[in-house]
């Protein structure tokens, strides 16, 4: 059973967001120093042993023994949340739940190492969020080999920050790493901290200041939207190519880094190197980076039934040589998601398999029209619009989303009211159900009256009784629309509409007969992305008063804007 409460130290606050997006400098580390807690000693059943990296610097870690005569494989975890714990009033004994997660591994036959990683807890160095972990890592890994008590097989495993890092080390191939068992972790952190280019300013912006962190640094962190060397020496998308062992792959959809999950499966399964290619897995369910908010609540969300421990079947076939039969089941596990109120969820909430991801679909456009309605059919209209006013001083609140720090998930969008500035698309009622699974896009057709501005579009499920169960939400800045790198910016013309595509991200939901399908699109969402001031000033300048934008949203002939659903079609859709 995979038991999501297990996963708890993924869901805790996360640096690979925060902190990640920063690079080093004096408040860093002036944060860092004050953070750091006192020892709270070893946890119970840990051997505490060091190791020296490349450079010379000494790490610290917990190594848990089984039972018996070794030597035995590995499973290395390294961390940035410390391996002795944190105290803290709701743990005073944060030891205690270490050991617990450890015997997991020891009592499956594994030595379990839970490592600090450079510049964290007991390890010495200075910590820059995921920089040095791919040399680490593959140093690490290549320690845990070659110790008395190793047979040389290692695993690695860990969540959010914890997945980062054995994804990192992955990328430098040691030699003796031979799987992983990987939990919401992005394939690239640039896409995922600036998605569309719009900085995601609470989980980023408001958790850094709320750590002490200068505004010097703050304003390093709002211009790094650009792509270049530093974010791709690290990015999974620029280095999976060197990957060459099988990954086990765990997502949700309403994670922080739900595409992400998808994404590095779906290359290294298709186009990875060999020992990649083919030897992947992946799991999707309806969790997020922490507890869901709002009034869903989907079956099994946090505890997966999917016929024994999948971690510890992963580890047994590719550490232990046992034949225990993963490899013959389907590569691909996804939880359809359907209707879902608290107490009344629908039978068609339920785990699918597919052999690849996506699962075959259609690409099927709904179209918004001046009616405020989404429809199939595409628009014959000579020319149809519809203005809004964006002022950024007053922007549209934040109810739920793929978030981190603050409430997430499926949250009901009626809480944002009636706004001019914010337009409501919908299907009429539905009288059969629509399953969808794979990538999710919005082709809008917009323009502003000024240089730059940002757009937003949201999938949303209405269910019967009128609830905005939100399901995808992303923004894009129309000066990066034409991509990320410095000469591929252009500013908008005034007045002149382009074709702006947005990536809302992969999922799998079944809108079901008797609801309706909504798109909705604003220019804000705040605290969640960062608010344009419409200037046209680059990131973290912001020297001109903020001032309101016209903005407008084409439906017509020759500018069709639609939402592209993947439409699948399990046997099971009326």
């Amino acid at each position: 059973m995979i038991n999501l409460k297990q996963l708890a130290p993924a869901f805790a606050v996360a640096l690979s967001l925060a902190v990640g997006a920063v690079g080093p400098g004096p408040a860093q580390a002036q944060a860092q120093a004050q953070a750091q807690p006192t020892w709270p000693g070893l946890p119970p059943g840990a051997v505490e042993e060091f190791m020296t990296l490349r450079d010379g610097t000494r790490l610290a870690a917990n190594v848990y023994k089984p039972e018996g005569p070794g030597p035995w494989p590995v499973v290395l975890s390294r961390t940035p949340y410390l391996k002795d714990g944190r105290v803290t009033e709701q743990t005073p004994n944060p030891g205690e739940q270490l050991a617990k997660q450890a015997k997991r591994y020891t009592d499956a036959g594994y030595v379990y190492v839970l490592q600090d990683v450079r510049g964290k807890g007991r390890s010495q160095g200075f910590y820059a969020a995921f920089e040095n972990d791919i040399e680490d890592g593959y140093d690490a890994v290549e320690w845990a080999a070659a110790q008395p008590w190793s047979n040389g097989k290692v695993g690695m495993t860990g969540g959010s920050a914890l997945g980062i890092t054995a994804s990192s080390a992955a990328m430098a191939a040691p030699p003796h790493l031979k799987a992983a068992y990987v939990v919401v972790a992005p394939a690239d952190r640039l896409s995922y901290s600036y998605p569309g280019g719009v900085l995601k300013d609470k989980d980023t912006i408001g958790w850094l200041r709320g750590q002490g962190v200068s505004e010097e640094v703050l304003d390093t962190v709002r211009r790094r939207a650009l792509d270049d060397v530093s974010w791709n020496r690290v990015a999974m998308t620029t280095n999976r190519k060197y990957i060459r062992i099988p990954i086990y792959n765990v997502g949700g959809w309403y994670d922080i880094f739900n595409g992400g999950s998808v994404d590095n499966f779906q290359w290294l399964q298709n186009h990875g190197a060999n020992g990649a290619r083919g030897n992947q897995k992946l799991l999707m369910g309806p969790f997020g980076h922490g507890q869901l908010s709002g009034d869903l609540a989907y079956p099994g969300s946090d505890r997966l039934s999917l016929g024994g421990d999948q971690e510890i079947r992963w580890f047994d076939y590719w550490l232990k040589g046992i034949d225990n039969g993963i490899m013959d089941e389907p590569p691909v596990q996804y939880f359809m998601m359907a209707s879902a109120r608290k107490g009344a969820f629908s039978p068609k909430n339920r785990m699918l398999t597919s052999a690849n991801w996506p699962p075959a679909y259609r690409e099927v456009r709904y179209y918004l029209t001046p009616e405020k309605e989404l429809t199939t059919k595409a628009p014959t209209a000579g020319e149809a619009k519809t203005s809004y006013r964006f002022d950024p001083t007053k922007p549209v609140p934040t109810f739920g989303g793929a978030n981190l720090t603050f409430e997430r998930g499926p949250m009901d969008q009626r809480q944002i009211g009636q706004r001019q500035d914010y337009l409501r698309f919908q299907t009429p009622v539905l009288d059969r159900d629509v399953a969808i699974a794979g990538p999710v896009s919005m082709e809008l057709w917009a323009a502003t009256d000024g240089p730059d501005t940002d757009f937003v579009a949201k999938l949303v499920d209405v269910y019967p009784d009128g609830y905005e169960a939100l399901i995808l939400d992303a923004p894009i800045r129309t000066r990066y629309r034409g991509g990320r790198m410095p000469d591929q910016i252009r500013m908008m013309t005034p007045g002149a509409p382009e074709k702006l595509v947005i990536d809302l991200w992969p999922t799998a939901l079944t809108v079901e007969k008797g609801h309706r399908i909504a798109v909705h699109v604003t220019s804000s969402n705040a605290p969640r992305f960062e608010v344009n001031p419409n200037t046209g000033e680059g990131p973290g300048q912001a020297t001109k008063k903020p001032r309101t934008a016209t903005n407008t949203i084409y439906m017509d002939a020759t500018r069709p804007s639609a939402i592209v659903l993947p439409v699948v079609y399990p046997a099971d859709v009326d």
